[in-house]
């Protein structure tokens, strides 16, 4: 392991990880035997989605009888959570793995503690987020933004993954909430997978690699010519409206997700 004022790097083989605790906590990025994974640049790399993901349909959302407005950065919408934005602590560092902390604050309307855990080994990440509160309950989601080159050097991309439903797109990119037979790409949308999230990418002769979860729910967004998104979330797009889940004292919200691949 070895550390900057900037970022955390991790290494495990001929595989390093490069945390930017200051941008959001992101994964700037992810070299396998010296090739990188990750678009590159300020906005891309992996970012954690918290405390929520996707949109917010007009930025507002209801905990009990209050009503909240979140800034609109996706304008009509509030989108992907305000850690992204912020400088995160960095509490732990290993030669492998490394520990972070947020702490919730405005424009968040509610007190609160995220962490992110990750653990890197020579053909796996696993990256761990946590969702805390020390005072009031309040929904949240949880989940990650990673941004896939689309070639690594021998050509486009291929994705597979099997879905049982997909969630309906609106004009407004919101789900409708009506679920559907999974249709063909390009993407910009929510599946689920009731047994957990499983996307394979290949990069034909190079690399393939699987996204897993225990969560339910993924977005796939492959509307870019540079990369594509394999987003493993704790629920669907406006779950802060659609599919409250709440934070509270004696029940944080925990989220997981593994990157594992096997070169071709």
């Amino acid at each position: 392991m070895s550390s900057s004022e900037k970022y955390v790097r991790l290494v495990a083989g001929d595989v390093e990880l490069t945390v930017d605790p200051q941008n959001g906590c992101r994964i700037a990025s992810l070299t396998v035997g010296g090739t990188e994974l990750l678009r590159q640049g300020e906005k891309y790399g992996s970012f954690p989605m918290v405390p929520w993901c996707g949109r917010v349909e007009n930025g507002r959302f209801r905990n009990g009888d209050t009503v909240h407005q979140l800034p609109l950065n996706a304008a009509p919408h509030a989108i992907h959570g305000t850690a992204r934005d912020a400088a995160w602590r960095t509490v732990r560092t290993t030669a492998t793995d490394a520990v972070f902390t947020h702490d919730l604050a405005e424009p968040w309307p509610y007190s609160g503690r995220v962490t992110q855990l990750a653990e890197l080994t020579a053909d796996s990440l696993t990256l761990t987020l946590g969702v805390e509160t020390y005072d009031e309950s309040f929904p949240a989601q949880a989940g990650w933004h990673p941004w896939f080159r689309r070639d690594l050097g021998g050509g486009d991309v291929e994705l597979d993954f099997q879905a049982a439903w997909q969630e309906e797109r609106g004009d407004d990119h919101l789900p409708t909430g009506k679920r559907i037979a999974p249709l063909p790409g390009p993407w910009d949308d929510c599946f689920g997978m009731p047994d957990g999230v499983s996307v394979t990418l290949t990069w034909p002769g190079q690399l393939e690699l699987t996204v897993t979860s225990r969560a339910e729910w993924v977005v796939i967004y492959d509307e870019q010519a540079e990369a594509v998104c394999v987003e493993p979330q704790s629920g669907p797009p406006n779950g802060l409206n659609t599919l409250p889940r709440l934070v509270t004292p004696i029940d944080p919200l925990e989220i997981s997700t593994t990157w594992s691949w096997r070169r071709l």
